[in-house]
């Protein structure tokens, strides 16, 4: 797998954002743009740690493309 992608929605009740990979059972949060990039990458890393991760996982809400490796 090339690419993971992540569905984002807005944390309505807390504030944030939610994130959940489509086919995986990968599911993280948080407080602000930017944090929910990084627990995305660790969310993915800590899912994929003993078998091949993919190269890029995408966030489709803001068309953001991180890389995983």
């Amino acid at each position: 797998m090339d690419e993971l992608v992540f569905v984002v929605t807005p944390d309505e009740e807390d504030g944030g954002f939610c994130a959940s990979a489509v086919g995986a059972g990968i599911f993280t949060q948080g407080d602000t743009w930017e944090e929910l990039c990084a627990m995305v990458l660790d969310a993915t890393k800590a899912y994929y740690f003993d078998s091949q991760a993919p190269a890029t996982v995408r966030l489709p809400v803001r068309e953001q493309t991180l890389k995983v490796a």
